[in-house]
């Protein structure tokens, strides 16, 4: 598997923002989703959003939706999630995940590849 890097997380204040990066050591142009994931400790690692690399049609959890926003920067081979109004539950470690082929992609188990992941944490 193709290693990748997350970088970006930290903490912050509820109502602040951060952004993730997920960059490749290679690249991998056989990769049609990247995503990012999230598990806070004693829960169970949840879908955040999903981006299809050919035309960017992203996808996002509930949770989430019209706080965060995932796109690509595809000739640095980066996706990137940016959060915006964090609130304390998106405290979690997140991973970013790529798949070279059709997902259902709330599913982790249909992504080949994962980052080492990043902590966010989001206080009151």
């Amino acid at each position: 598997p193709v290693e990748l890097a997350e970088s970006g997380g930290g903490s912050v204040k509820a109502g602040g923002f951060l952004r993730l990066s997920c960059s490749a050591r290679e690249y991998v142009d056989r990769w049609m989703y990247m995503a990012w994931f999230r598990r806070d400790s004693g829960k169970e690692r949840e879908a955040v959003a999903c981006i299809y690399r050919a035309n960017s049609e992203s996808y996002y959890a509930d949770s989430v939706k019209g706080r965060f926003f995932i796109f690509q920067d595809i000739a640095k081979n980066t996706v990137y999630l940016q959060m915006n109004s964090l609130r304390p539950e998106d405290t979690a470690i997140y991973y970013c995940a790529a798949s070279r082929g059709p997902v259902l992609w709330r599913q982790a188990t249909e992504f080949s590849d994962w980052g080492q992941g990043t902590q966010v944490t989001v206080s009151l």
